[in-house]
């Protein structure tokens, strides 16, 4: 096994640039003739890597399905481009990993463990339970950051710039640094890091070993400063690392590992021309009908435990039996889409979600008025209708990396919309000054703050919708991409 290790940092590809991340830039499905579809994503990160004009870079991603796994398999060493699909012009490599060992990793680990302690959303009483299942999980999750890493060792040229993304790939880094040193590695982390207080919930060695993958890169980017500065206590709580919070150094068994914060910000020039196409308008259309000339509260999330769309449904309903004014003269416009539905815990979520929103209407609807219109199927035409109808936009999340929807509904606002953004949203860090700030757990704060939105001047709300927009652009997905690329020197 050394001696293989060994062979592989001898070896080289031709990649100066590649992206590493769970989910790839593209999918497949499968007919009943089993014929393979692709289809394209999207996201900051599509957006991002296209701003590389050199067809030599390759994006490294786990096939998520049997009909992405059909494809690797088919295709030499899974380098999709080579097997004749039209990846957009960038060279894709998708690794099929072990059914069984994926499902361990990506829900044990990365969406039931990791996620849980940076989104501070562990019911302690019960929860979390470190088990001998925890420990056949984690064994899978250095398995699939394994197979990761060997990729980008034999994708990459000499000296290559490697960017690994989020917290599924969390030991990435320290593996791929073993196996080829010269390579120039960033990792950045798209969630919140938890305190170390709360970090520490892990297994100590655990909690070492993430720390440890992600210090094996050159730089470490974060969404916000809030989230670096976390990262930086927990490395000198766990690790005793050495760490200079004004240069964002950390500096651990001899290396030092740059943090860099990147704030996201959303796509105007593809907002804005997407949202006037003509399946806008036609969603458009049937909204404005269904609300009349009422004023429209709107949040567009997936039903994603840290998104707080209970609360936010328990303020409205607060915000109506406390304000009778509203009543007839409000919609809210919530659209929840399903997310992680092979967790139980999602499964409830959503399952509540659609419980609160028919008792609100059974209170309060009238033969002319549905306070509530609650949509839980995906459809971005649909949502971004709803960007432009806003009056009041709602984004209370208990913890969130940054929101793009926060940043998004500014852009789209056909008349100028108030938002009300909590605190712990990492998006509060650019848009605070701007919005009408929540406490997430606060109900009836947030009540009076929808209510506030609501009777906020025009003039106001145009003005500050302005400037949200100008914020929340600043930094687009291209320009992410490549401030990071370039920091890697």
């Amino acid at each position: 096994m050394a001696d293989l290790a060994f062979e592989r940092t001898q070896q080289s590809g031709a990649a100066p640039v590649l992206v590493a991340s769970n989910r790839g830039p593209v999918s497949f499905s499968s007919g009943d003739d089993g014929a393979l579809t692709l289809k394209r994503g999207g996201g900051g990160l599509v957006s991002g890597l296209s701003a590389i004009d050199d067809p030599s870079a390759v994006w490294v991603c786990a096939a998520l399905g049997d009909a992405d796994r059909t494809a690797a398999r088919q295709a030499p060493d899974g380098r999709l481009d080579l097997a004749g699909h039209d990846v957009g012009g960038q060279a894709v490599r998708m690794l099929d990993i072990e059914p069984g060992t994926f499902a361990r990793a990506y829900n044990g680990i990365a969406n039931s463990t990791l996620w849980f302690v940076h989104h501070l959303l562990y019911d302690t009483p019960v929860s979390p339970v470190f088990d001998d299942r925890f420990r056949r999980e984690w064994e899978s999750y250095t398995a699939y950051n394994t197979a990761f890493a060997e990729a980008l060792a034999a994708e990459a040229a000499p000296g290559a710039a490697v960017l690994v993304q989020d917290y599924h790939l969390s030991l990435a880094p320290a593996l791929l640094r073993t196996l080829r040193p010269d390579l120039r590695i960033g990792h950045f982390s798209h969630t919140p890091w938890a305190p170390p207080e709360y970090y520490r919930l892990l297994p100590d060695d655990v909690a070492a070993e993430v720390l440890t993958g992600i210090l094996g890169a050159d730089r470490a980017g974060f969404l916000t400063e809030r989230w670096a500065l976390a990262f930086a206590d927990c490395c000198e709580a766990v690790l005793g690392a050495e760490v200079d919070r004004a240069a964002r150094t950390v500096t651990h068994a001899g290396r030092t590992t740059r943090l860099g914060v990147h704030g996201l910000g959303a796509d105007a020039d593809f907002l804005r021309e997407r949202a006037h196409r003509p399946d806008v308008d036609a969603r458009l259309a049937a909204l404005r009908e269904a609300v009349g000339d009422r004023r429209t509260i709107v949040r567009v999330d997936r039903t994603e435990l840290s998104k707080n769309i209970v609360r936010g449904l328990l303020a409205y309903r607060h915000l109506l039996r406390s304000r009778p004014e509203w009543l007839d003269r409000v919609v809210h416009i919530a659209f929840a889409y399903p997310s992680r539905h092979d967790l139980p815990e999602y499964r409830e979520y959503t399952a509540a979600v659609q419980r609160i929103a028919r008792e609100i209407n059974d209170e309060f609807a009238t033969p002319d008025w549905q306070p509530l219109i609650l949509h839980v199927n995906d459809d971005f035409p649909r949502s971004l209708a709803a960007y432009r109808l806003a009056d009041v936009a709602l984004v209370n999340p208990i913890r969130d990396g940054m929101n793009l929807v926060a940043k998004e509904v500014p852009v789209v606002s056909d008349a100028g919309c108030a938002l009300v953004l909590s605190r712990e949203a990492g998006a509060f860090a650019e848009l605070a000054e701007d919005s009408i700030t929540v406490n997430p757990y606060d109900v009836i704060a947030t009540a009076e703050a929808l209510h506030r939105g609501l009777t906020m001047p025009a003039e106001e709300r145009t003005d500050r919708t302005k400037r949200l927009a100008a914020a929340a652009t600043a930094l687009p997905p291209q320009q992410w991409f490549l401030d990071q690329l370039n920091a890697l020197g």
